[in-house]
Formats: C-alpha cells, sequence, structure tokens
C-alpha cells in the first residue's frame, strides 16, 4: 500500500509518497489530482466540506484547536460556501460577514487551494475514499506524545525539533532543496504522510462526528 501526504506550496502541492517499504520520495506536483495518482490514501494539508455559514463553524476545527493550547492559531478558520465563491477578499469578507462573521486576508489567500481541492472531490466518489483532511501540527502533537509543538517551524530550531521527530518515527529526510516549496512545506506534507500511515493501519484519530457531511455530502473531519 503506497500512502502519501500532501501540503500547498507556491507551485502547487509538495507531495509525500511512503511505500510499503517505509521509503520516502518527496516531490512537488502541480495539481491534487496528480498527487493522488497511485496512492490508497492521501492526507492533505486542506480543509474538506464546507458550512454554508460561518457559525458556528466546523466542530472539527474547534476540537483541533483544543487540542493545540499555545497553537490553536494554526488551525485557520474555514470559509463558509457563499464566500468561497468570491474573487476578491473585499467581497468574500462582506459575504461571510453578512452571514454573521467576517473572513480574514490570511484565510482568503488559500482560496484557490480550498477551490481545487472542493472541486476535486465534488467531482469523484472515488477520491471520496482516498483523500483526507488532515493538519500537520496535529500530526506534530500526536507523534510529541500529545503535547503541540510550540516551537515555528520557519525558525531553525523549530524546523530541527519537527525534523527529529519525523525522524523517530521513520520519516527521516535528508534536507535537500526542492525547486517550488519552502522546506517547512515539506515537513508538513511529511507529517500528514504519517497520518496517511495512520489512517491505512486504522490507527488515525478522527474529529468532528462520523457522518457530519457537507451539502455535497463531503465529510468535515479532521485526522491526525
Amino acid at each position: 500500500m503506497v500512502v502519501g501526504g500532501a501540503d500547498g506550496c507556491r507551485t502547487g502541492w509538495v507531495v509525500c509518497r511512503r511505500d510499503a517499504d517505509g521509503s520516502l520520495d518527496i516531490r512537488v506536483v502541480k495539481t491534487l489530482a496528480e498527487a493522488c495518482e497511485g496512492l490508497s490514501i492521501l492526507a492533505v494539508d486542506m480543509p474538506i466540506g464546507l458550512m454554508d455559514e460561518p457559525i458556528p463553524g466546523r466542530a472539527c476545527e474547534s476540537d483541533a484547536r483544543a487540542l493545540l493550547p499555545g497553537k490553536a492559531s494554526s488551525v485557520f478558520p474555514t470559509p463558509c460556501r457563499p464566500a468561497l465563491a468570491c474573487t476578491t477578499h473585499s467581497a468574500a469578507n462582506a459575504a461571510s460577514r453578512k452571514l454573521g462573521k467576517g473572513l480574514n486576508q490570511q484565510t482568503f489567500h488559500l482560496f484557490p487551494k480550498m477551490r481545487e481541492i472542493d472541486d476535486l472531490m465534488r467531482g469523484s466518489r472515488t477520491l471520496r475514499r482516498i483523500v483526507y483532511e488532515a493538519h500537520p501540527e496535529l500530526a506534530f502533537a500526536r507523534m510529541n506524545d500529545g503535547e503541540p509543538v510550540l516551537s515555528k517551524k520557519r525558525k531553525s530550531d523549530g524546523f530541527a525539533e519537527r525534523r527529529k521527530l519525523l525522524a523517530r518515527h521513520g520519516f527521516r529526510w535528508k534536507v535537500e532543496p526542492l525547486s517550488g516549496a519552502a522546506r517547512d512545506d515539506v515537513l508538513d506534507a511529511m507529517a500528514v504522510c504519517r497520518t496517511a500511515t495512520l489512517i491505512a493501519e486504522g490507527a488515525a484519530t478522527r474529529l468532528g462526528p462520523a457522518r457530519k457531511r457537507d451539502r455535497y455530502g463531503l465529510p468535515m473531519n479532521i485526522w491526525f
């Protein structure tokens, strides 16, 4: 069984693939559809399943923040569907605010990736059995005996701490430049690849109700 983890990067998606023998292949692809090719499970650091209104929000996100004291801000608020359809931040913010809560600029910057995964999942029932939503900081906390990793991954100490955790759990990376992706993107892809491994083994934890679905039947769960 080949599993993988994907994280958005400036040129597309960085993907960490793990074969049955534990060997890793890390690459950058342009589309998430490419990332799915040849995989039994793909864990992705991007929301799947959207609310029609911004309040009360997705239960899985509230659960995730509760598990990450000191790191809760890493779980970005997922936009509601009417906001995701907008092409400017001002329009998205206005649409979301009209329904109860505004939308920040940081979340808006993720809209292209959110639309990509939403379109992909809505268009393929097969991929709904392959692609799972994950979150790297939850993955790192699990590797760290349940304690959130509070250091910043873009700084040398935070990068080293996360890399050491990954190595301890069988995900070793000889740090090399990867065209189109930052090195912290690679760490996140590796972290959610471990989540994919746990899902495949039946050992992952799911946040949010098992049967919770959005209007298109997409699940609203985060796995780690």
